[in-house]
């Protein structure tokens, strides 16, 4: 037998929340792996139809869940999980950036491989954040994803929100987030400019 209701809770970096059955009695725990089509997050308010079954400790869970109707909320929340894939246009337009700035100035390979090595240190760091968020473990503090990103990781950081949904809706993380990766290539720019590598052979110097 299928039921309707509406989603009242939603935590989407754990994964799970519950669901407020049409019919009234207590809410139903819902659980990401109840829908059979994941390809779009659930939304507060959207409103489902879904079957019921008994866990492990007796307790009702929804499964076979299916969206009933999206509201408006719903469809701009997956509007902006598609925008949100226009961040990886960040990573060409910095790759532009790095071969003219190269061809312009000296750059170290070096510089390079601290990117490629920060990216993939970003990405790992993402998909621990990621098990600790759905496991209710002990979580990666928000600080040290920000200073990876800093520190040159920020490309492997935008392919991580986008690829595990990790981090890519939360507001006040993205704006940090954006405001490292700026600092960041402004700090490249910067050093590899003449003036920077002088300045940088001024504090080498004996």
């Amino acid at each position: 037998m299928r039921f309707n209701g509406t989603i009242k809770t939603w935590n989407d970096e754990r994964g799970f929340g519950f669901i407020s059955p049409s019919h009234g009695g207590q809410e139903i725990f819902l659980h990401i792996k109840a829908f059979p089509n994941r390809s779009a997050r659930p939304q507060v308010g959207e409103r489902v139809t879904f079957e019921i079954e008994l866990n492990s400790d007796g307790k009702k869970r929804a499964t076979a869940v299916k969206p009933l109707r999206r509201s408006a909320s719903f469809r701009q929340q997956v509007n902006s999980a598609r925008w949100g894939t226009a961040s990886y246009l960040a990573i060409p337009a910095f790759m532009v950036l790095y071969v003219a700035v190269a061809f312009l100035w000296e750059v170290s390979a070096w510089v390079l491989g601290i990117y490629i090595g920060a990216s993939v240190l970003a990405f790992a760091t993402y998909g621990i954040d990621k098990f600790a968020a759905v496991s209710d473990s002990w979580r990666v503090p928000e600080y040290v994803l920000l200073l990876i990103g800093l520190l040159g990781g920020w490309p492997g950081a935008i392919v991580a929100q986008q690829v595990m949904r990790h981090k890519s809706s939360k507001a006040s993380f993205r704006s940090a987030f954006w405001r490292t990766v700026f600092l960041n290539v402004v700090a490249f720019v910067a050093l590899a400019s003449p003036l920077g590598q002088a300045l940088l052979q001024a504090q080498v110097a004996p």
